[in-house]
């Protein structure tokens, strides 16, 4: 058993219990003078609909450690609709990863188009506030959640090897 895997008869989920969907509309509040959303808008959504996925998946609070790189395909302008897709995708002792797909809709015509997407790390805590142990991820029998599992350790793994430089320059 690796650290990263559950206790024996410790509690796991399907990665589809986390599963969150979360809808904005695109206010001019939201837009800048080209009208297209703020990245930093987009950004706070993102991280609000992974908290819930998140939170789903340990069924208490959690914090935000991470987020990785928000690198924008295409603009999103006022009026149109963002559908946000979370899922825990990875989790280990106290943390987890959970994935997040923006799309923006054109109300219009109904197309949708993927603008960005965005993977965080989360903490669980405890009642005082440290970090507690997290269930494990049930990916047995999905292709795509074991996909994207392994995925979630090369991140994690490229994640940690930053942290380890940063800290031998400073």
């Amino acid at each position: 058993m690796s650290p990263s895997d559950p206790a024996p008869g410790d509690k796991r989920v399907h990665p589809a219990k986390t599963r969150t969907e979360m809808t904005q509309l695109v206010l001019p509040g939201n837009t800048n003078a080209l009208g297209t959303a703020f990245g930093g808008q987009i950004a706070a959504w993102v991280d609000i609909c992974a908290a819930v996925a998140a939170q789903r998946f340990v069924c208490g609070p959690v914090v935000t450690a991470s987020m990785d790189q928000l690198h924008f395909l295409r603009p999103i302008r006022r009026g149109m609709v963002v559908v946000l897709q979370a899922t825990v995708n990875r989790a280990w002792n106290t943390s987890m990863e959970v994935g997040v797909r923006v799309d923006a809709e054109d109300v219009s015509t109904g197309e949708r188009e993927h603008c960005c997407s965005a993977y965080l790390t989360f903490v669980a805590l405890d009642d005082q506030g440290r970090g507690r142990r997290v269930p494990g991820l049930d990916t047995a029998g999905d292709p795509e959640a074991v996909r994207r599992e392994r995925e979630a350790d090369l991140r994690r793994d490229a994640r940690l090897r930053v942290k380890r430089l940063r800290q031998t320059t400073d």
